[in-house]
C-alpha cells in the first residue's frame, strides 16, 4: 500500500501542491505499512507558486549572439550599463521558472534524490534573489552594482550543475528511462548555456566599465581588445586548437604513455564571433574522442587533422534574406552569416555501427563499467586518475580522464547548436572519424 510522505506545511502552502500529487504516485512505505519521508527533502524557499506558474508561462526570448552585444563595445556608459542590467533581468527569472516547473514534472521519487533536488533548491534559491528587482527598473548605480553582484552569486550557485545532476540521474536510473533522461537534460542543459551566458555577460560588461569607480576606465584602455564582455569578435580557432591539444595530449600521455599530434590546415587565420568558452569546451570533448580512438587503435603515429574552413560571405543571399524581411528585424544567422567550419579527421578506426545510433544520448559512455558505476566514489582510482564523474567538464572540476559518463558529446553539439552552428559525425568503420563542427558568427 502506498502512502503520502509526511511533508511539514509551509508557510507557502500553494508550492507544496505540486509535490504531493507526485507523492500519491511515488511515495513508499515501510514494512509496517507506516508512512516513510524522504531523507532529502526538496525546500521550496519563499517563491510561492503562482510566482513560478506567471513566470513558466511567459515565452522564452531566443538569445542571440547579437542580444549580447547590443549595448557596444566596453567600456559602456552608464546608461548602456543600465540597459545591460535591465535586458539581463528581463530574461532570466523567465528562464530560472521554466526549469523550476521542469523539475517539479519529474517523479517525485527522482527529485527527491538529494543530488536533484540541491539542483532544484538552487534555481529556487536563484530566482528568489531577482524576484525583488522585478517590480522597478535598475536605473542607478548602487541597484546595477547589488543586481551585478545577484548575477555573480547565479552563477557561482549552479557552476557545478552538470556533474550533479549526473550523479543525481544515475543514481535513479531504476526510475526513469533513458529516453526521460535525455529529454529532460537535453532541454535543461541547453537552457542552462543560455541562461549562465546572459548572467557572465553582463558581470563582465560590468567589470570592463566600472562607471562606478569614478570613470576610471577610459575607451583608450580597450581600444586594442577584441572582446565585447564575454565574446570574442575576433576569435581564433586554430589558437583554441592549439590550447585544447596541449590539455588533452597530457591526459593522453599520462593515461597511455603516447599522444598523437594534431595537425591544423586550410585556413588557420580564420577569425569568427563567439564565445570562446564554448569552442575550448567543444574542441577538447572532440579531440578527447579523437586522440583516444587513435591511441586505442594502435594508431599513434597517425596525426589528426583539424581543417578550418571560413564560410563564403555571399551577398547576393544576404540581399535576398534582407528583401524578404521587408524592414523586420534582421536575424543575426542569416545564410550569408560569417561562420566557420572545423573538421576533426583522426585514424581510430571509427564508431561500430551498434554505437553510433546512441553517441548523442546523454549518459551513454563507451567508457569502462566498472569505471562509471564507481561514480559514487569521489577519490582517484588505481592508476592515478580521478574518477568518471570527474570526466565531465565544463562545468566546475577538472577534466582529467579520456572518457566519462556519456556527457561530452550531446553537449558539445548543444553549446554548437545555441547560436546556430552543429555538430556531424560521419564515420568510416574500421578506418576512421570525421567530426564537422559548424559555428554561427555575428551578422553585420
Amino acid at each position: 500500500m502506498f502512502n503520502r510522505p509526511v511533508i511539514r506545511p509551509l508557510r507557502c502552502i500553494d508550492t507544496v501542491r505540486p509535490w504531493r500529487r507526485f507523492a500519491n504516485s511515488y511515495a513508499t512505505s515501510t514494512n509496517d505499512g507506516t508512512p516513510q519521508s524522504w531523507p532529502h527533502q526538496p525546500q521550496f524557499g519563499n517563491i510561492h507558486d503562482d510566482q513560478v506558474a506567471r513566470l513558466a508561462a511567459r515565452p522564452l526570448h531566443p538569445l542571440a549572439l547579437a542580444d549580447l552585444v547590443r549595448h557596444g563595445r566596453p567600456p559602456l556608459p552608464t546608461e548602456a550599463l543600465f540597459s545591460s542590467a535591465n535586458f539581463t533581468l528581463s530574461l532570466l527569472p523567465i528562464r530560472l521558472a521554466h526549469r523550476i516547473q521542469a523539475l517539479r514534472n519529474l517523479p517525485f521519487i527522482v527529485v527527491s534524490n538529494p543530488h536533484i533536488a540541491q539542483i532544484y533548491n538552487n534555481y529556487v534559491h536563484s530566482l528568489s534573489t531577482l524576484l525583488p528587482y522585478q517590480e522597478r527598473r535598475i536605473t542607478n548605480l548602487e541597484d546595477e552594482i547589488r543586481f551585478t553582484e545577484v548575477m555573480a552569486d547565479l552563477v557561482q550557485t549552479h557552476s557545478n550543475t552538470i556533474p550533479i545532476l549526473a550523479r543525481g540521474f544515475l543514481e535513479c536510473r531504476r526510475y526513469i528511462s533513458p529516453a526521460q533522461v535525455t529529454r529532460f537534460l537535453d532541454e535543461h542543459l541547453r537552457a542552462r548555456i543560455g541562461t549562465r551566458l546572459i548572467a557572465e555577460q553582463h558581470i563582465a560588461l560590468h567589470l570592463s566599465s566600472q562607471p562606478h569607480n569614478g570613470g576610471a576606465v577610459t575607451p583608450q584602455e580597450h581600444d586594442d581588445s577584441s572582446y565585447i564582455g564575454v565574446i570574442d569578435t575576433a576569435l581564433r580557432p586554430a589558437e583554441i586548437i592549439r590550447n585544447c591539444e596541449g590539455f588533452v595530449g597530457e591526459i593522453c600521455e599520462l593515461k597511455y604513455g603516447v599522444r598523437p599530434a594534431v595537425i591544423i590546415n586550410g585556413q588557420p587565420d580564420t577569425t569568427v564571433t563567439h564565445v570562446p568558452t564554448h569552442l575550448e569546451y567543444i574542441i577538447t570533448e572532440l579531440l578527447k574522442n579523437a586522440f583516444r580512438a587513435t591511441v586505442e587503435c594502435g594508431k599513434e603515429k597517425e596525426p589528426i587533422e583539424a581543417t578550418i574552413a571560413a564560410a563564403p560571405n555571399n551577398a547576393d543571399v544576404a540581399s535576398l534574406a534582407t528583401n524578404a524581411l521587408e524592414g523586420e528585424r534582421q536575424s543575426p544567422f542569416i545564410p550569408s552569416t560569417p561562420g566557420v567550419t572545423i573538421r576533426i579527421r583522426d585514424r581510430g578506426g571509427g564508431i561500430s555501427p551498434e554505437v553510433l545510433p546512441s553517441i548523442w544520448a546523454y549518459s551513454f559512455t563507451t567508457f569502462a563499467e566498472e569505471v562509471v558505476s564507481g561514480v559514487g566514489n569521489t577519490s582517484s582510482n588505481g592508476n592515478g586518475n580521478t574518477d568518471a564523474l570527474n570526466a565531465i567538464s565544463g562545468a566546475g572540476g577538472d577534466s582529467s580522464s579520456l572518457a566519462g559518463l556519456g556527457y561530452g558529446l550531446p553537449l558539445g553539439r548543444a553549446y554548437a547548436e545555441h547560436f546556430g552552428g552543429g555538430v556531424q559525425v560521419q564515420s568510416l568503420w574500421g578506418w576512421g572519424t570525421d567530426v564537422y563542427l559548424k559555428l554561427k558568427g555575428l551578422g553585420e
